[in-house]
């Protein structure tokens, strides 16, 4: 995947919305222009038509003059002055309101274009790559920094070219009415940019602490909501509120640092710009007592310093959100070039209907010791395999790879289903023919119709049905008062693990697949349903290949053949009859779970 720069990616984002930045700047590009000319009216007004002097404007405006007939008209008729005046302030309004409306859609579009690139990223990148990063600093990501970068690109990158126009089109009148006087204006102008250039390193650096700062925090709030019950079940609220608090306040500090920082900034610009102001206050009034600068002109030129005073100090303030969005898009960045999920160009789809077989498979999580070593086992299409082991002993990490969540590298051995690698076989292909029970069930804050018949949009309510008896939730979910319409709360905690799991369970039962995978997605139910739902899976998917992953003795007796895994490494395999005599860890935990020790 080619990585993109930081420019390639804003003009992606801008996709669809650029027009709208065009509207934008054009209407307020006619808003400054109505700036412009007022002090130019009011001068005109001043010198010529009260004071009598003569004119310097262009031909076409003096055309315009003669043809309302003079100066001298237009003193007996100052009404014209004002009507001019009301004109432009029209204009004005009219080119402002429209770029504001333009503007707001170029925002709204260009959020909506990066949360839709984001997200959409995210649904593809692979399951690891979730499990090294924090899910409360991947939604700070797409939130917050996308809000930073937003406002960056649509109000201070926009003024920063509408503040360099209106320095243009103010120091061209202001350099038309007198040329020292200029100069002594633009004084400030090379102060900021070095002051700008000495302080932007620092501030671009701050942003960046306080944004992962903030990433921290996030994810913070995020698991200690999720994991609440944790929380109160252990009584650690002082606990936990301790730790957010002293975390809360490094993030408090870091951003007060970055505050004293931009204060001295900001007020070292609002220093040199007010020195400037009172300069051409008391240099122009002592031009206009010496008769080198007519009162009009000092009128005007007053009206375009003042103009230019803040789009002068918003130079400043701009590059200091530049710093921000320079972080926020660095941010964005490492998501949007983050390498997706990729198939081989010759990814097949073969039948899946056949044995599955681990080869000699080695696998080591990133930065860890080696979980499985050397693991090789047969599974008979359309038998049904019990994995039984200690915690750690790597049974989930089996089915994980089996399922693709995790690549096998090369040189790793290798899993095949029928005589192909999965390496060849189509991911998506892959998953949509094998229905997981993942060992946390996740349910989400739907309803329960919702989160049975996720798997499908278009299930009617007899599937979920059919689905939730053979879960053995059925009955369950008619005792409550709105059955199947019954909302689940965040991650399932409405209800008991029981009923998340036999949801889970219900969920993966409406897809009919060659592949069932259990995940010790049966402990939280009593034995007397771990039976029926087993009964109800060899009645339902009699021809499909079951796994199951568990540490009760009794949801594996029913299996064709049981592997036995210790320290990631296959201790035993064969049928329970066999492994009952063969004097293992398998009859070990049985005669425990038996009551015969």
């Amino acid at each position: 995947m080619e990585k993109k720069s930081n420019t390639q990616l804003i003009w992606e984002f801008l996709y669809g919305c650029k027009r709208y930045f065009v509207v934008f700047i054009i209407a307020q590009l006619i808003t400054s222009l109505c700036q412009m000319l007022t002090p130019q009216i009011v001068r005109s007004t001043i010198d010529n038509v009260l004071g009598g002097k003569e004119s310097d404007f262009p031909a076409f405006v003096m055309r315009l003059v003669e043809k309302v007939g003079g100066f001298a008209y237009i003193a007996d008729h100052l009404w014209i002055m004002a009507a001019a005046l009301m004109a432009v302030a029209t204009v004005q309004f009219v080119s402002n309101y429209f770029g504001r409306v333009y503007n707001t859609k170029a925002a709204e579009s260009l959020s909506r274009n990066m949360r839709n690139r984001l997200f959409g990223h995210i649904q593809k990148l692979p399951y690891d790559w979730h499990m090294k990063n924090h899910t409360g600093d991947i939604i700070q990501r797409c939130t917050s920094d996308i809000q930073t970068l937003r406002n960056f690109l649509a109000e201070q990158l926009t003024a920063l070219l509408l503040t360099v126009i209106k320095i243009a089109m103010g120091l061209y009148f202001m350099f038309s009415m007198n040329v020292k006087l200029s100069l002594y204006a633009m004084l400030p102008i090379p102060v900021i940019i070095i002051l700008t250039v000495i302080f932007s390193k620092d501030m671009h650096a701050g942003f960046k602490v306080c944004d992962e700062m903030e990433g921290v925090v996030s994810s913070m709030v995020q698991e200690n909501l999720t994991g609440v019950r944790v929380v109160r079940a252990f009584g650690q609220e002082r606990r936990e509120k301790d730790r957010f608090e002293a975390k809360n306040e490094e993030y408090t500090n870091l951003w007060i640092k970055v505050g004293h920082l931009m204060g001295r900034f900001w007020c070292s610009q609002d220093i040199l710009t007010s020195l400037q102001t009172l300069l051409v206050l008391v240099l122009g009034a002592k031009m206009c007592v010496e008769d080198a600068m007519l009162p009009g002109e000092y009128v005007a030129f007053l009206s375009y310093n003042a103009m230019m005073a803040f789009p002068i100090r918003r130079i400043g303030r701009v590059v200091s959100e530049m710093s921000k969005a320079g972080v926020a898009i660095d941010r964005i960045a490492y998501v949007v070039n983050s390498e997706e999920e990729k198939d081989p160009e010759d990814a097949k789809a073969v039948p899946l209907d056949r044995d599955i077989v681990f080869d000699h498979v080695n696998f080591s999580y990133e930065g860890s010791k080696e979980i499985l070593h050397d693991v090789s086992f047969t599974i008979p299409a359309g038998s049904t395999l019990g994995i039984l082991g200690g915690t750690g002993s790597g049974k989930s990490t089996l089915m994980l790879l089996l399922d693709k969540m995790y690549a096998l590298p090369e040189g790793s051995g290798s899993i095949r289903i029928g005589d192909t690698d999965i390496r060849e076989i189509k991911t998506g292909y892959l998953r949509d023919n094998i229905s997981i029970v993942l060992q946390e069930p996740y349910l989400y804050s739907r309803s329960l119709k919702e989160n049975i018949g996720i798997t499908n949009a278009d299930f009617d309510l007899e599937t979920i049905r059919e689905a939730a008896r053979a879960a053995c939730l059925d009955e369950t979910i008619e005792s409550f008062s709105k059955g199947y319409d019954t909302f689940v709360g965040e991650r399932g905690v409405t209800l008991s693990g029981g009923q998340k799991q036999r949801a889970a369970i219900a969920r993966a039962l409406t897809k009919d697949v060659p592949i069932f995978i259990f995940d010790d997605s049966l402990s939280a139910v009593d034995t007397e349903t771990d039976a029926k739902i087993r009964a109800a899976l060899e009645e339902k998917f009699g021809t499909a290949t079951i796994i199951i992953i568990s540490h009760r003795i009794t949801t594996l007796s029913k299996a064709d053949n049981i592997l036995v895994l210790e320290d990631g490494r296959v201790s035993e395999i064969g049928s329970p009859e066999k492994l009952r005599t063969s004097g293992g860890l398998y009859n070990q935990i049985f005669d425990i779970q038996s009551g015969n020790v």
